[in-house]
């Protein structure tokens, strides 16, 4: 065995103090933190959809070169946020001095921003979200300046309402609600009655997807402070109540064609909850689902979220079960039919192709999947034969009037010839 030299020996006192330096000197983690930078694993399937494309909103995305144009208008909507509030300039940035460790708790990440940098980006974001959301509640507002290039440009408000709900692109909650306060605001006559960030950002996202409102939410179960507008849209498509704690015996969850086939009705279910799902005396009752051109993006950032932060898998299971539900462009035909899905996609094959990708990297509890006693329930009609059988003679023989007076006509006249051959013996 080779020597080992003085100069190879290790100083344990020394390396254990080093490493005690180290271990001291790590941050405190906070249990504030909300707001996370996407893992990779979900990044790379579409790094467009967690991306922002036209305006920055918070530290993570602050600076970056094809973003910067916007920074000028911001600025803009700072000014006139000021100009129709009773508080100062002054008066805000001690708001978000007050806060600042709290802010910063807010970000997974360490943010390296100096505190003048820091309050200022806070300031100015939170200024342009709030005169963003104004704008689009007070239609009159937006004509207030012909230069506006928010609401005045074609899509650009399109664009920029797909950046304000990706989840790196967010500010806390709070701090919006601590700068919007509706007495000190000069808004038009009357209408600041009852006005919140919540009922303001509830009348943004509606259009996106059919919502309760917060105020409905609470009256059903009580929801928890709102972290930020990713959160607000995940809060707001909390189920309704808790389903029955059955595991997950299959994943072979039936298609929609594979259900029609087996005799299942789909009806579309009055809820404006995505999870309320219900199956009775073979028929199946789904709320509306809009797929339009966001559908991808908002649901990304709701599955990242859930993912980082989150102890239910809501979103989760619902985008496996509508994944096996629209398996084929067939599938997504026959819903589309029954007004169960709304497809503003060029056609149903990209609607399926959409929840074959939204899939990936998603998982299942087995104890805890929300919709398992649903499968089940599925699974045991579709393996009963005389619902198929009875699926098969409604489906391909008795699918017309026309059908139904000739099977008619037919059994008159097998009962007219049976008797006949009966008369025919007898008198015999």
């Amino acid at each position: 065995m080779a020597e080992i030299t003085n100069d190879t020996l290790v100083n344990i006192d020394e390396l254990a103090a080093s490493m005690r330096g180290e271990l001291d000197s790590l941050p405190v983690l906070s249990s504030k933190c909300c707001i996370y930078t996407v893992p990779k694993r979900l990044h790379h399937l579409n790094e467009k959809a967690y991306t922002p494309q036209l305006v920055s909103i918070g530290p993570l995305h602050h600076g970056k070169p094809e973003l910067r144009p916007m920074e000028e208008h911001k600025k803009r909507y700072l000014q006139d946020f000021l100009q129709r509030t009773k508080l100062s300039l002054v008066d805000y940035l001690k708001v978000i001095e007050k806060n600042e460790k709290k802010l910063r708790d807010c970000y997974a990440e360490t943010i390296e921003f100096s505190s003048d940098e820091f309050i200022k980006m806070i300031l100015v974001d939170a200024a342009f979200i709030i005169e963003v959301l104004l704008r689009y509640h007070f239609k009159p507002m937006r004509k207030e300046k012909e230069n506006d290039r928010v609401y005045n440009k074609p899509w650009a408000i399109q664009d920029i309402r797909k950046d304000m709900w990706l989840l790196e692109n967010q500010l806390p909650f709070f701090i919006l609600e601590d700068l919007f306060d509706p007495a000190r605001i000069t808004l038009p006559s009357g209408k600041n009655q009852m006005l919140s960030i919540t009922k303001l950002a509830y009348e943004f996202s509606k259009d996106l997807w059919d919502l309760e409102e917060m105020e409905e939410k609470s009256q059903k179960n009580k929801s928890p402070k709102v972290q930020h507008l990713v959160d607000f849209l995940w809060i707001c498509h909390q189920p309704p109540q808790s389903k029955s704690k059955k595991k997950l015996k299959t994943l072979g969850i039936p298609s929609a064609t594979e259900l029609h086939q087996a005799g299942v009705k789909f009806k579309l279910g009055s809820s404006k909850n995505l999870f309320d799902i219900k199956f009775k005396n073979g028929i199946l009752e789904i709320p509306r689902l809009e797929i339009v051109g966001a559908t991808e993006l908002l649901f990304r950032n709701l599955l990242a979220f859930e993912q980082c932060h989150c102890s239910k898998n809501y979103i989760n299971d619902y985008v496996i079960i509508i994944n096996h539900l629209v398996n084929t462009a067939k599938d997504v035909e026959l819903l589309v039919k029954d007004g169960i899905v709304e497809n503003w996609l060029w056609d149903d094959e990209g609607m399926s192709a959409l929840f074959h990708g939204l899939v990936k990297e998603t998982f299942v509890i087995v104890d805890h999947f929300y919709f398992s006693g649903l499968v089940e329930e599925l699974n045991a009609y579709c393996r009963k034969p005389w619902h198929k059988w009875q699926a098969t003679l409604k489906q391909h023989y008795f699918n017309n009037p026309w059908s139904i007076i000739s099977f008619i006509a037919a059994v008159i006249l097998l009962v007219l010839t049976t008797i006949q051959a009966v008369c025919s013996i007898l008198s015999v």
